[in-house]
């Protein structure tokens, strides 16, 4: 926009809608109350005035997917409590993102290798775009992760009919239950 550079007094700003848009989107990101495990604690911390949330425009925890647009997955992720996680995903509107906090979210944590309930990592359940490593990950982690979320914000490109191109996840986001919980459901 060189061309109209400098035609205006200095006190009129000019930027694309897209770069209007995505100030907007990134400044009240609207995350969802949703803790599983001990990371739960430190994800409660970040809102507290020591940590100050709102400062980035995202201190305003929802209790229902429909009005968030920030998933915190925070703690263990049993095969039960997949598909709910799963439900919770698909219920919030788009543009949604996902932060997979803690080592449980992430791998399975201490739980995966003897324990039969575990899913490996929460990114076969839903598509993952910020981890935040950590056994709990401190809540300065948890705010650098909300701080990736907003650089992907900012740099999201809409299409030229007004349309976002999404990312293609990696995973297909299902997790295949064992046989004896099948039975069970």
């Amino acid at each position: 926009m060189a061309w109209i550079d400098g035609r205006f007094e200095e006190t009129v700003l000019t930027t694309s809608m897209e770069g209007a848009l995505n100030w907007a989107n990134q400044s009240s990101v609207w995350p969802m109350t949703f803790g599983l495990a001990c990371c739960a604690i430190e994800m409660m911390a970040v809102g507290a005035s020591r940590f100050d949330l709102d400062r980035f425009g995202a201190g305003a925890f929802r209790a229902s997917p429909r009005q968030a647009d920030l998933m915190i997955v925070a703690g263990t992720v049993t095969f039960k409590m997949a598909s709910r996680v799963r439900r919770l995903y698909e219920q919030m509107p788009d543009p949604k993102y996902v932060i997979a906090m803690g080592a449980c979210t992430i791998g399975g944590g201490p739980y995966f290798k003897y324990g039969y309930h575990v899913v490996k990592g929460v990114d076969l359940v839903v598509p993952v775009d910020v981890y935040v490593p950590g056994c709990p990950p401190r809540p300065e982690a948890l705010l650098e992760g909300i701080m990736r979320i907003q650089d992907k914000i900012r740099s999201r490109k809409l299409a030229k009919n007004g349309v976002e191109i999404p990312p293609v996840p990696h995973h297909s986001g299902r997790v295949a239950l064992p046989p004896s919980l099948i039975k069970a459901c």
